[in-house]
């Protein structure tokens, strides 16, 4: 058995296309999470080139070092918090990332602040947000259902940081959004 780290895998989508590529080269896959495959065997290194050379044009990218592979997981944990577990925002991300990635938070924070730029906390932030995008544009919950969702503690707060990350409030968000859809008999 062998592990295999996959950057900017964020959807379950992802986790197929990559299912398939590598099937397709006929690698016994085990079981696939996002960010990490698990193979029946170890790789060679011409396996692993035929790897590279058909997800790095899907945008997917093989991460070797051990810092980089923290780094994604702390990505994936976040995405998947975010956008697949409805109302389970209510954990403590801090403890939550501590606990799956075994080490200390200061560590997890230091180094993810040192390599991306910018503070896990800000990066949940941006994710919550793009949920809230995202949720806004279905048009099915209001957003006092959306801040709920999403374990905000009020509308106003919701409201406050969507303004501060996009520069818009989110009615003015859908305003636009909907301004620039068009009918499906003027397409």
């Amino acid at each position: 058995m062998s592990s295999l780290f996959i950057k900017n895998m964020v959807c379950n989508r992802c986790i197929m296309v990559v299912q398939q590529e590598l099937e397709k080269l006929g690698l016994d896959v085990k079981r696939i999470t996002l960010g990490e495959v698990t193979l029946g065997k170890e790789l060679t290194s011409e396996e692993r080139k035929q790897i590279e050379s058909v997800l790095i044009p899907l945008g997917f990218e093989v991460i070797d070092d051990k810092k980089s592979r923290i780094i994604e997981k702390i990505k994936n944990i976040i995405i998947n918090l975010v956008h697949h577990h409805d109302n389970d925002t209510r954990t403590n991300l801090s403890e939550l990332l501590s606990r799956e990635l075994h080490h200390d938070y200061n560590y997890l924070s230091n180094l993810f602040s040192e390599v991306e730029g910018t503070t896990i906390e800000k990066y949940f932030i941006a994710q919550k947000i793009e949920k809230v995008k995202e949720l806004l544009v279905y048009d099915e919950l209001s957003l006092s259902e959306i801040a709920y969702r999403l374990n905000y503690s009020s509308v106003a707060y919701l409201s406050n940081q969507f303004k501060k990350v996009t520069g818009l409030t989110p009615s003015h968000f859908k305003q636009i959004r909907e301004d620039k859809r068009k009918p499906l008999d003027k397409v």
